[in-house]
């Protein structure tokens, strides 16, 4: 019967109870860090939105359908990545205040970037949220989620090619034989 009442653990007040079982501890740990990496998500979305919506310049349209598609590849991790959250009886970020307090990565508010410094900052942050996910999948490795961990591997492999195409476009082709 003790399986029984590990099951029924929460992770935290006000959570669910979904029923699991893994060390509710640990679990804490994985919502934090899918948390973290969710308002990553909100923030790197939003960011790549807007340079979509301002990008201009010689390659205007390879540009802005670059920035789309990785728009687009952002915003499907949204949904499954707080539903992992909630299958773990945790609680999701509710608020543009709160993703402002867990991410790592800083609004752009810069007016009239060039295409070359737009992917610069894309660049950095991609990096920033690949350190994040890497980060969250150590807490799933420690709580044996391997659902949450293949779910984060999954959005590394993309966020990777995201990055790769990021920097091979940002190249300056002018000044290297590459």
């Amino acid at each position: 019967m003790a399986k029984a009442s590990s099951l029924s653990k929460t992770v935290s007040k006000g959570a669910l109870n979904t029923p699991t079982d893994l060390d509710h501890a640990k679990v804490e740990k994985v919502v934090a860090a899918l948390n973290r990496v969710l308002a990553d998500t909100f923030v790197l979305h939003m960011k790549t939105k807007n340079f979509h919506w301002h990008v201009s310049g010689k390659h205007f349209r390879d540009y802005h359908l670059l920035l789309d598609d990785q728009a687009s590849s952002i915003e499907a991790a949204i949904d499954p990545l707080a539903e992992r959250v909630r299958k773990l009886g945790g609680r999701t970020i509710h608020s543009y205040g709160e993703v402002l307090q867990l991410t790592t990565l800083a609004e752009s508010d810069g007016h009239n970037l060039s295409p070359a410094a737009m992917f610069d900052e894309l660049i950095g942050d991609n990096k920033a949220v690949i350190k994040s996910m890497r980060t969250a999948h150590e807490a799933c490795d420690a709580a044996e989620d391997i659902a949450s961990a293949s779910l984060l591997e999954n959005y590394v492999d993309e966020a990777e090619k995201r990055l790769w195409f990021l920097f091979e476009t940002n190249q300056d082709r002018d000044s290297s034989a590459t």
